[in-house]
């Protein structure tokens, strides 16, 4: 049993680290306070490759492995959590759907501009009245004159209004159950609403959807007529493990920064990491963000060896995104008034900690999952 990552693996985050360090956090806090979708940076990540890591090559990617991916999000996360989730979500919700339930027509036609980076995908299942309970779908789609008719609306939607998103994934009620299909940008009837005035994540694309009478062929239903709940759900375990690598990014970051700065600030005649008030939360902190990384590869594991990983996939959100938005308050804590200025990262990461919890599934839906699996008859 190895608990460290394959001597690849750390040559890639080393390569992942200095790209990140040089291109993305000297610009993170002038696109957090601009609200500003960095074009730039997605593009120099697309030549990186960052966004067909888990593709294999027939499509354009480099047939890499899941551990890898969750490389890339954490250490991109660590120094801008906007960042991480632009790639999270344009790998594993926008590209990852097509790939896994689409035709082979479908997959010519989207796939290799989605793991190029030359294009992002989006995955539209919330909904104003269907978040937890994503059974609830109300948008509906029917059948009339041989053509699907789709009407209803999607809800904090990442990724949906960029100048380079192409397509959005949708879920819909149809006859024979939910139904999944895919909508390209631009198509008549789809209404990309106004971003969303967010408390973190500013530099990350989100917005809400309407359609009204968008008419779909057949060629654009995603999987089986019936299967779109399934299929989803199925990409949301994937996405729980992301998000996790994702939370570690931010806790590790904050675990860095926290300790550099007991170090270094004085008070009373010395460093303030000498008293134990201040060093025993960063110890704890320090367990808790090994702990996250443990359950978020482990999960990663799971997946790449095509062993069930569901569970392992909850336990890994719930523990790396609780562990981030304590990381996140225990860094403030330590700085001070320092850490409570927008001039310091950790008040960044303070903001973009939270929806870590409620993303891909609340940290209540990741307990309702862990307690189905341990038998109990929980609702």
């Amino acid at each position: 049993m190895s608990f460290s990552l394959s001597e690849e693996h750390e040559t890639f985050r080393k390569v992942v680290r200095d790209f990140a360090e040089k291109e993305i956090a000297p610009h993170a806090a002038r696109w957090d306070e601009e609200q500003s979708f960095p074009l730039d940076a997605v593009a120099k990540m697309a030549d990186l490759g960052l966004f067909g890591l888990i593709f294999p090559e027939e499509w354009g990617g480099s047939g890499g492995d899941f551990i890898s991916l969750c490389v890339a999000i954490e250490e991109l996360g660590r120094v801008d959590q906007s960042i991480g989730i632009t790639l999270s979500a344009g790998v594993g919700l926008g590209a990852n759907p097509i790939f896994r339930f689409g035709t082979k027509t479908q997959k010519e036609r989207w796939l290799p501009d989605l793991v190029a980076g030359k294009t992002l995908g989006a995955f539209g299942l919330t909904e104003p009245d269907a978040g937890s309970d994503a059974g609830a779908t109300r948008t509906n789609a029917k059948r009339r004159d041989g053509v699907w008719v789709l009407n209803g609306s999607k809800a904090f939607i990442t990724n949906s209004g960029t100048p380079i998103t192409s397509i959005i994934t949708v879920t819909a009620r149809a006859e024979a159950g939910i139904t999944s299909f895919v909508i390209e940008a631009g198509t008549p009837g789809l209404i990309i609403e106004p971003a969303y005035r967010k408390l973190g994540w500013h530099a990350s694309d989100t917005h809400g959807l309407s359609m009204e009478d968008v008419v779909l062929a057949d060629d654009y239903l995603l999987g089986r007529e019936g299967d779109g709940l399934k299929n989803f759900l199925a990409i949301l375990d994937d996405g729980r493990i992301a998000i996790s690598a994702l939370a570690v990014g931010c806790a590790r970051a904050c675990l860095e920064i926290a300790t550099e700065y007991a170090k270094e600030r004085q008070a009373f005649g010395g460093p303030i990491g000498r008293n134990q008030g201040v060093a025993f939360q960063l110890a704890d902190l320090a367990v808790a963000v090994e702990n996250a990384a443990n359950l978020t590869y482990k999960a990663a594991y799971l997946k790449d060896a095509g062993q069930p990983c569901g569970q392992a996939a909850s336990m890994a959100k719930l523990y790396s995104t609780e562990t981030a938005v304590c990381a996140t308050r225990i860094a403030t804590q330590v700085l001070g008034g320092s850490g409570f200025i927008e001039d310091s990262p950790v008040a960044r990461f303070y903001r973009d900690a939270k929806i870590l919890e409620i993303g891909e599934g609340t940290s209540e839906i990741q307990r309702m999952v862990i307690a189905r699996n341990l038998g109990l008859p929980v609702r």
